[in-house]
C-alpha cells in the first residue's frame, strides 16, 4: 500500500494514523487547524479501548496524565446517592477494568508523538474541500488548493466533515430540543458534595446534571432550554452551579460552553475508497461518555482492515521508514495496477459492522440515558438501579453492554 490519507487529527484519525503507521503504511494526516485542539472535550476512556490504546503503546503516557475511576454513581437531585456501580466487576473480563478520566487533549499530542516517530507525517493548516475516488485509490483537494493522493482517505474529521459533505452521505437523526452547557470549575466538588464519586448521573425530570472529574477539573454538564440567548444562559450559570451546591459564594469557572447536541448516524461508512470513522460517521449525546470510545474503536478497527490486505511479509514490520519528500504528486496509475488487490471485502464487512454498532448499541445506550435523567417520574428507575448494584452478575452484564465491550464481541 503506498500511502493513506486521514483527514482529521482528533483522537480518531490520530488514532487510525497511528495504527496504520506501526503496521508499516505510510501516512499523512491533513488537519484543518494550525495546531492540535487543546479543547477538554471528550474525557472518558472505557476498558476496551484502553486495551487498544494499549495495543498502541501508548496507553502508560496516557494514564500518567489522567485518573483511575472504578466506581460511578447515579444520585437523586433531591435525595442524594441512588446506587453506586463497581467495575471491579469487569475484573476477568478485561485486564483494565475502570475508567480513566483525561481530556482527549492530552492523548492526541502522545498519539502525534508516536505517529512521528513510525514514520507517519501531519500537515496543519490542510482542511480538505473535496475527495475525489478512482479504482485506484483517491484524491483530496484542501482549502489552499494543495492536493494529496492516497490509495484509501479516511475521514475523522468531526461532525461538521467536509468529507461527508463532499461524498454527499446524508447525516441522519435528530437534534436534541435542549442545548448542552458544560462548564469545568477550580471548585474541589467532592468537598462540597462529600458522598459523591469521580462520575456522577444525577436525576431531575427539570435540571437534570451530570458531574465528573477530570485531572484538571470538576465538569458539570446542564441542560439548557432551546431559543435563549447564549449570553443570558452563561450569565445565570453562577446560580445554576449555586444550586447544585453552596459554598456561600459564587463557584470559581474556568470555562463554560453551549453547544447542541445530535444524535445522528451516516447513511453508509464506506464509499469508494473512503471511509468515515468517529464523529464524522456517527454523533449521539456525551451521557455515557460513548462517542470519542467508539470513534477510537472505528479507527483501530478499520486501520487494521487496511492493514490485512498487505502481505505477510509487511504485517510483521513494526517500523515504516519516513518519506522522503512530501507527498503532494500526481497519481501514477501505471504504478498502482501493478499492486495487489486491496482488502475489500474486509473493509466492507468492518465497515457496515461500525454502522451497525452505532445504531444498536452507541445510539439506544446514550439516548436512553438521556430519557432516565430527565424522566417525569425518576423514582421508577431507582429500585431498577439499586437492584442493579446490588447483583454482581447483573452489573458485569450492564457494564459489557455500556462500556461498549460487547460490542466488540458480537458477531457480525
Amino acid at each position: 500500500m503506498r500511502r493513506v490519507l486521514v483527514a482529521g487529527a482528533g483522537p480518531v484519525g490520530l488514532t487510525a494514523a497511528l495504527t496504520l503507521a506501526r503496521g508499516g503504511v505510510p501516512v499523512t494526516v491533513l488537519e484543518a487547524g494550525p495546531a492540535l485542539a487543546v479543547e477538554s472535550r471528550a474525557s472518558t476512556f472505557h476498558p476496551p479501548t484502553l486495551e487498544m490504546l494499549a495495543g498502541l503503546a501508548v496507553l502508560d503516557e496516557l494514564m500518567a496524565r489522567g485518573l483511575v475511576v472504578r466506581t460511578f454513581q447515579y444520585r437523586d437531585r433531591s435525595g442524594g446517592p441512588i446506587a453506586t456501580l463497581d467495575m471491579g466487576a469487569l475484573a476477568g473480563e478485561t485486564p483494565y477494568p475502570f475508567r480513566v478520566q483525561c481530556e482527549q487533549s492530552k492523548l492526541t499530542p502522545i498519539l502525534l508523538d508516536h505517529l512521528r516517530r513510525h514514520g507517519g507525517e501531519a500537515a496543519f493548516g490542510q482542511e480538505v474541500r473535496s475527495v475525489r475516488s478512482h479504482p485506484g485509490g483517491v484524491v483530496a483537494t484542501t482549502a489552499g488548493g494543495d492536493t494529496f493522493t492516497g490509495d484509501w482517505l479516511i475521514g475523522a474529521d468531526g461532525a461538521h466533515s467536509a468529507v461527508r459533505r463532499a461524498l454527499g452521505i446524508p447525516f441522519e437523526g435528530v437534534t436534541y430540543p435542549e442545548r448542552f452547557l458544560v462548564a469545568s470549575t477550580e471548585e474541589d466538588v467532592g468537598d462540597l458534595l462529600p458522598d459523591i464519586e469521580p462520575i456522577n448521573y444525577v436525576f431531575d425530570p427539570e435540571e437534570w446534571l451530570v458531574l465528573l472529574r477530570t485531572p484538571d477539573h470538576w465538569r458539570v454538564l446542564l441542560p439548557t432550554p432551546p431559543g435563549t440567548p447564549d449570553e443570558a444562559e452563561l450569565a445565570r450559570l453562577p446560580a445554576r452551579l449555586r444550586s447544585v451546591a453552596d459554598p456561600g459564594r459564587d463557584w470559581e469557572i474556568a470555562h463554560a460552553s453551549l453547544y447542541r447536541v445530535h444524535q445522528r448516524v451516516g447513511a453508509r461508512f464506506r464509499q469508494g475508497r473512503t471511509l468515515l470513522a468517529g464523529d464524522a460517521a456517527h454523533v449521539n449525546n456525551p451521557l455515557g461518555g460513548l462517542g470519542m470510545n467508539s470513534g477510537i474503536h472505528d479507527a483501530v478497527l478499520l486501520a487494521t482492515a487496511l492493514l490485512s490486505g498487505l502481505p505477510p511479509a509487511a504485517r510483521q514490520g513494526r517500523e515504516a521508514p519516513r518519506p522522503a519528500a512530501p507527498h503532494r504528486r500526481r497519481e501514477d496509475r501505471t504504478s498502482r495496477r501493478e499492486e495487489p488487490a486491496l482488502p475489500d471485502r474486509t473493509v466492507d464487512e468492518v465497515a457496515a459492522r461500525r454502522r451497525e454498532v452505532a445504531l444498536t448499541h452507541v445510539r439506544p445506550i446514550s439516548h436512553g440515558n438521556w430519557e432516565r435523567l430527565r424522566a417525569a417520574d425518576p423514582a421508577a428507575h431507582h429500585e431498577e438501579l439499586r437492584a442493579l448494584a446490588a447483583d454482581p452478575a447483573a452489573t458485569r452484564a450492564h457494564l459489557l453492554r455500556t462500556c461498549l465491550i460487547s460490542s466488540l464481541r458480537e458477531p457480525p
